[in-house]
């Protein structure tokens, strides 16, 4: 069994189509993949009618607020189609739509024009600061992504616009209605304290949610040792994924990240009673 539980395709801030990311699967002789866009869905059609041979997870990656900190909670096995799913998903799609045209008419105000003509011309459905950094490389107004963010995006830039999106306990209640597996993203990326992260994963499962991922890309051991020991003493399973995003980013790939360490595994998300009867 070899999986990856989160990555991107350019229905939200991914670079590439499912098509390509099935294609990184196969090669890397995957057994499950689950696509987890930003506060969509729409890639899980094109990837199920082409994914022979592969087992697909419908998954996506919710914004969450958690006091004043953002973080993501990723949905695995969910019914996309379910009305708390849609209904969430459709108010998280226009509250980014609102961020953007923030950040337009701010960006106007500098007389920089074309940024909702460029969104509109992407195949995304989750407009994210990234695709508005890139808008600013292509302008030749920033010259990379990284300095995008530092002087026009980020909370002190000259065009930054505030996220505003569902809670994490609406998040968490939103996958579990709708049959999926709520899953702290990536938490050892997350600007927390040793004492803020256990307070979070402690509020997090008292609202319903059951795992956190224990491998990404680029974690160094002594993170993933932490968060296996984490998992353990809260009674959270564990999953794992890549985060690909890019092609070109030559330090992430479909599949690559480190194991789940036999520790771990015993812990391991599909070893959760959701994922045998998704499977029979």
């Amino acid at each position: 069994m070899k999986v990856d539980l989160h990555c991107h395709s350019y229905f939200s801030d991914g670079k590439q189509s499912p098509s390509f990311l099935l294609q990184r699967a196969r090669e890397k002789q995957l057994t499950h993949l689950a696509l987890t866009d930003h506060d969509c869905v729409d890639g899980l059609d094109q990837l199920r009618s082409e994914a022979e041979g592969i087992n697909i997870i419908n998954g996506v990656e919710l914004s969450c607020l958690w006091g004043n900190s953002e973080i993501h909670i990723v949905g695995l096995l969910i019914d996309s189609g379910h009305e708390h799913i849609e209904k969430l998903l459709a108010s998280q799609q226009a509250e980014r739509k609102k961020r953007a045209l923030i950040i337009d008419e701010k960006l106007q105000k500098l007389g920089v024009d074309g940024l909702m003509p460029y969104l509109l011309s992407l195949p995304c459905t989750a407009y994210t600061r990234s695709h508005i950094a890139d808008f600013l490389v292509d302008e030749k107004i920033c010259k990379n992504r990284q300095k995008a963010f530092k002087t026009h995006l980020g909370k002190r830039g000259k065009v930054y616009a505030a996220a505003t999106c569902c809670s994490m306990s609406e998040g968490v209640t939103a996958i579990r209605n709708a049959g999926g597996i709520a899953v702290v993203a990536h938490p050892g990326r997350y600007p927390l304290s040793k004492t803020k992260l256990n307070a979070l994963l402690d509020e997090f499962k008292e609202c319903g949610g059951e795992a956190i991922e224990g491998s990404y890309s680029n974690i160094d051991p002594h993170t993933q040792s932490y968060l296996t020991r984490l998992a353990e003493e809260k009674s959270l399973y564990l999953s794992a994924g890549s985060d690909f995003h890019d092609a070109a980013a030559t330090w992430t790939n479909i599949g690559k990240f480190p194991n789940l360490d036999q520790r771990a595994i015993k812990n391991a998300i599909w070893l959760h009673p959701k994922w045998h009867s998704s499977q029979s």
